[in-house]
């Protein structure tokens, strides 16, 4: 889950590891009561300082995503489906912007880029419902 964590991007590396649990509840790849990794271990794991990973995980905790026992370590909470699904459509218009911002630097336009994607989410409906035989 935090493969990819880049310390020389622009965003703070506490935010990529915030943005990543966010977006691991979001999709469901972590659910209520799960434990995120020590603070100890996963600055181990990625490298960096315990306080940036302890600064991530305050900021999880101040959005209601985590709560934090004591001797126990910090854990996925309960979120109403509303955050969940705000989270993913959050997430979603990040997707789009990057595309977009991508696409302009290529000189791709609006258009060509929501065709372009129209046609990918079509291929891989069809590709759904083929079931083998």
């Amino acid at each position: 889950m935090f493969d990819g964590i880049d310390p020389r991007a622009p965003t703070p590396i506490y935010e990529q590891i915030a943005a990543r649990v966010r977006v691991a509840v979001a999709s469901g790849q972590l659910s209520a009561g799960d434990a995120l990794p020590s603070v100890r271990s996963l600055a181990g794991e990625l490298r960096i300082n315990p306080a940036t990973v302890a600064q991530a995980y305050r900021a999880l905790e101040a959005d209601g995503f985590v709560e934090k026992r004591h001797g126990q370590g910090t854990f996925i909470n309960e979120l109403p489906v509303m955050t969940r699904e705000d989270e993913r459509r959050r997430r979603s218009i990040e997707i789009a912007r990057a595309a977009l911002a991508e696409a302009a630097r290529l000189g791709l336009t609006g258009d060509e880029v929501l065709d372009a994607v129209a046609d990918e989410v079509r291929s891989d409906r069809s590709a759904a419902s083929e079931v083998p035989s």
